[in-house]
């Protein structure tokens, strides 16, 4: 390695932290990962422990080092990305409990968790200009709607909580004692207008957490930084301890999980930089990252959000709540899936990835896939929309399902819900470029992105080029350029984009009947969306 560092990316999701060593030209050298537990209870309430996570985050770091073959004295720098989860804590940093009290160490409210729809719905209701930043709709899966829930469910909890922190800026404040926020989380899930660098006070007093505004915001953020910017004086002695990595290292602040990977996969030089292409992170929910100049607003797409992933340019964030768990759950209803999951486990391969498999062998081309799908139709919006109708309360279509209970059957339904989630993408797409937002390309990450099925198929149904990352982990790609930052070996997160992420496939999507029939399918998708969205309320 030319410059002799070793960088550390870390992305805590929603079942487990992994951790990646890398050096600073973007080879990952050792990987881990420990899984992490989660609760739901009805109400849509999903939680998890925040000790827990961060003894997660400990045993992925030491198992990357050691899958490097790395000492800890050659780590220097060390970024974090977290799904924006928020964790609440007491006096002392001692974990609060965000549901049943006696069981005080779970005090995560997990980004997915939906228990603050009503409180989203009266948010909205007031029409406040803040709203114009997060798509005209505030989505119970932000911070703000959350934080009213608590006050009005757990009073007690909410009076007495000495901080309030999306997940990354936890981590970054476990391993530095830094209560600095990501200008990331707090711009994207928590309202802060970055673009002005304040927080709005008739917000907070409108919506009914005006005690927030009297404090000065002390307990959701008074210093804001950009991403990668040192935190603190670096890991402290305890964390290093636990890490197994040498006091004083660098940490630069973290991204939400999303925008990391939109930093590990939309800067290569090659492809014409972040402004030329949209990141899509395909995993449990999806994300779409598109980066412009000037602020653009776009109806049911969060943002714009300035200096949310790139400091200096504008953020748009679509996406759906459920996609590769959109997945897992269509194919639970299908009475084949007992079978075809032992199958699948006894080959070490998931359902979906099983299923991905054998559509290939039956298919003369992946993008011939969607000729054993005829008559049946899947929207796979199990747990709403999120871009670009900002809808959390709509509900999975399936049409054209038939009495087969076999092996195509499922595998006719597992092809109709890829098209689904690329109809989605497609809508997403087409309600930015209404506003004049083109893509180029799409870039695609996460763990969908490596089957070929689910690339030619993204890129037929949505219509687009998808690129693929070089880097089999662009995520944690993401958060080690942020270590890198903190070091210094790049001054800026695009120099450290430049230098660490390249593309590597590209795929083209299909011409002629290939693309007639996904446009009419497409036709059929929003006809279906729009009657589940109307039929609800009968």
């Amino acid at each position: 390695m030319p410059d002799g560092n070793l960088l550390i990316g870390v992305d805590v999701g929603t079942g487990s932290a992994r951790a990646g060593v890398f050096d600073t030209s973007g080879a990952v050298l050792g990987t881990d990962k420990a899984d992490i537990a989660i609760h739901r209870a009805p109400g849509g309430i999903v939680e998890q422990c925040a000790s827990e996570i961060w003894r997660a985050v400990c045993t992925a770091v030491r198992g990357a080092v050691t899958d490097a073959g790395a000492g800890s004295d050659e780590i220097t720098g060390i970024g974090f990305d977290a799904t924006c989860s928020m964790v609440v804590l007491g006096a002392d940093g001692a974990p609060l409990p965000v549901g049943d009290p006696d069981v005080p160490d779970r005090n995560v409210i997990v980004w997915m968790d939906h228990r603050a729809r009503k409180q989203a719905e009266r948010i909205n209701a007031t029409g406040h200009d803040v709203l114009r930043y997060v798509g005209d709709r505030i989505s119970p899966e932000m911070q703000t709607p959350k934080l009213l829930w608590l006050k009005e469910n757990r009073p007690d909890i909410f009076a007495k909580a000495w901080q309030f922190l999306d997940l990354t800026d936890f981590l970054g404040w476990r391993a530095t004692g830094s209560l600095a926020r990501s200008i990331c989380t707090v711009t994207c899930k928590w309202t802060y207008l970055a673009h002005e660098s304040r927080w709005d006070d008739s917000y907070f007093r409108l919506i009914g957490l005006g005690e927030l505004a009297d404090e000065g915001f002390a307990r959701i953020g008074t210093e804001i930084v950009e991403p990668g910017r040192p935190l603190g004086r670096g890991l402290t002695d305890v964390a290093a301890r636990e890490l197994g990595l040498t006091p004083g290292t660098a940490v630069g602040a973290g991204l939400i999980d999303a925008h990391a990977g939109g930093v590990g996969t939309v800067g290569p030089e090659d492809g014409g930089g972040p402004e030329t292409n949209v990141a899509y992170v395909f995993g449990t929910s999806s994300c779409t990252m598109t980066t412009t100049r000037e602020p653009v607003f776009v109806p049911g797409v969060w943002g714009p959000y300035h200096s949310a992933m790139i400091p200096g340019l504008w953020l748009n964030e679509g996406g759906q709540s459920a996609a590769g768990a959109a997945i897992v759950q269509l194919l639970r209803h299908h009475p084949f899936a007992p079978e075809a999951l032992h199958l699948a486990r006894e080959v070490g391969l998931s359902l979906p990835d099983w299923l991905a498999e054998d559509v290939l062998r039956r298919a003369p081309s992946p993008s011939d896939a969607v000729d054993l799908v005829r008559g049946l139709h899947v929207v796979p919006e199990f747990l709403g929309n999120r871009a670009p109708h900002a809808d959390p309360e709509t509900r999975a279509v399936i049409a054209g399902l038939g009495m087969q209970d076999d092996l195509d059957s499922l595998v006719a339904l597992y092809v109709a819900g890829l098209c689904g989630i690329a109809y989605g993408l497609r809508q997403i797409l087409e309600a930015q470029a209404d506003q004049g937002i083109v893509a180029e390309r799409v870039v695609l990450s996460g763990g969908a992105g490596r089957s070929r099925l689910v690339r030619q198929l993204l890129a037929d149904g949505a219509g687009v080029e998808i690129a693929v990352p070089a880097s089999n982990e662009p995520v944690l790609l993401g958060s080690a350029i942020l270590g890198g930052v903190s070091t210094g070996a790049f001054p800026t997160i695009v120099d450290g984009m430049t230098r660490m992420t390249r593309f590597g496939p590209r795929v083209t999507p299909a011409a002629g009947d290939i693309r007639s029939i996904h446009a009419k399918r497409y036709d059929v998708f929003r006809t279906l969306q729009a009657t589940a969205r109307t039929s609800r309320s009968v």
